[in-house]
């Protein structure tokens, strides 16, 4: 048993799911992504009540709480090991302790049969960034999924299988999950104190691109150039926001929005919202032109459009042919050519139709809402003095998953109903308006 294994074994606390409560890293065999079955626990009680139809429409996820490390990577480029001391303190920087707690009693509470979540350890791998190498100790907000400082030990090879053989399967299984509900909430725990020393909030509802947050604007090349960037401006429902916000601060809960940070673009909430705008523009172009639909140059540009991991390199080639001019490979021209082609048929149909297409798109009730809310490590974790963890703190989880929990009830069961403005100078012209009742 190498250290990292007798760290966690000693670190357990018990309960069904050993990695929740695990202090420490594991190198077992497990999947990248999984979904962890919970027990419901919230028959009987009203608090958690909403509308049987909306339950399959819901999903919780934890991407940074994962406690694995393969051993494969525990060798640096030369097949040395990678002593424990170069990178444990970063792991315990990094995880997200006590997220899974959370999740368990949210997914219990609203009786959903599991939360969905990422086993490798963010230490190694962060899937809430776009795939690359992360040179030196980035901020978090601009770093690459293969995290520091394994970023500094691994060789080339061993890059590129964190990223195929973890990364991409994690890819795979999640749009697959997230496709199929109208509400993703993102659980995660941060640490308590900024840079500077300030105290962080308790807890923060995050619902935002960080770039269009400072900028109002996505960095240029980030997504496809046809995505309209003020669809990030809320990733959420803001009366789910708002909820969520009135419902913790009624239970002495102190909530921010949007603080200390907004989304990273990488994140899943960021590229969901892009993944599923061009979904819907997909259906709307094939439903005037499906004759278009079987045809391989249309294709291509869809699949280019929603390649929103960045990991397509077939993408890459035909977006910067399109966008930067670059000459296509000698054999392909007409392919790429036919390609450029059907990328400005889809666009002008999108600029002739904007305000039925995009305009109807931020106002539908079925566009999905997808969140994040930040937790307090402290506060559901308890840490030694030399801020390294000992054990969680299972009542502090509950009565926050309890009162988030509660919130999405409330949510479902009152909110979607339709709201009417008293007059048309209230008439909302953000991206969230009135909604009519719909079942999923």
């Amino acid at each position: 048993m190498n250290t990292g294994e007798q760290r966690a074994s000693h670190g357990l606390a018990g309960g069904p799911d050993d990695l929740t409560r695990m202090v420490g890293y594991t190198s077992r065999k497990l999947a990248p992504f999984q979904k962890v079955e919970v027990t419901p626990s919230g028959d009987g009680d009203e608090r958690f009540d909403f509308p049987e139809a909306y339950r399959s429409g819901l999903m919780v996820d934890v991407i940074h709480d994962g406690a694995v490390i393969p051993s494969e990577f525990l060798v640096d480029a030369s097949g040395r090991p990678i002593a424990e001391e170069a990178f444990f303190d970063q792991y315990v920087l990094e995880r997200d302790w006590g997220a899974s707690l959370l999740a368990e009693q949210v997914t219990s509470r609203l009786g959903l049969e599991g939360y969905y979540r990422v086993n490798i350890a963010r230490v190694l791998m962060d899937f809430g960034r776009f795939p690359g190498d992360t040179v030196g100790s980035e901020d978090h907000l601009d770093r690459f999924a293969i995290n520091y400082p394994f970023s500094k030990f691994l060789s080339h090879d061993q890059k590129k299988r964190v990223l195929e053989h973890y990364y991409d399967r994690i890819s795979e299984n999640i749009e697959e999950v997230v496709a199929g509900h109208f509400v993703k909430i993102a659980l995660h725990t941060y640490d308590t104190h900024n840079a500077s020393g300030t105290l962080r909030p308790q807890v923060s509802v995050v619902t935002r691109s960080d770039a269009y947050q400072n900028h109002s604007r996505l960095p240029m090349g980030t997504f496809d150039r046809m995505f309209p960037d003020i669809l990030v401006e809320f990733t959420s429902d803001r009366i789910l926001r708002d909820r969520i916000s009135l419902t913790l601060e009624r239970a002495g809960i102190p909530v921010e929005h949007n603080y200390p940070y907004a989304l990273p673009e990488g994140s899943i909430e960021v590229r969901a919202q892009v993944w599923f705008f061009f979904e819907f523009l997909r259906r709307e172009f094939e439903a005037e032109f499906p004759e278009s639909a079987e045809d391989p140059a249309f294709q291509r540009v869809w699949s280019m459009l929603l390649d929103t991991n960045l990991r397509d390199s077939r993408s890459d080639t035909l977006r910067s042919y399109i966008h930067m001019f670059r000459r296509a490979p000698r054999s392909q021209t007409k392919v790429f050519k036919a390609a450029r082609d059907a990328y400005f048929r889809i666009q002008a149909f999108l600029d002739r139709n904007n305000q039925s297409v995009v305009e109807r798109y931020r106002f539908s009730p079925s566009r999905p809402s997808t969140l994040g809310i930040e937790v307090r490590k402290d506060l559901v974790w308890e840490f030694d003095r030399h801020g390294r963890p000992t054990h969680p703190r299972p009542e502090n989880a509950a009565r926050i998953a309890d009162s988030i929990a509660e919130a999405v009830a409330i949510y479902l069961r009152t909110d979607r109903r339709p709201h009417r403005p008293s007059t048309d100078e209230f008439i909302r012209r953000g991206p969230w308006p009135d909604r009519e009742d719909q079942d999923y």
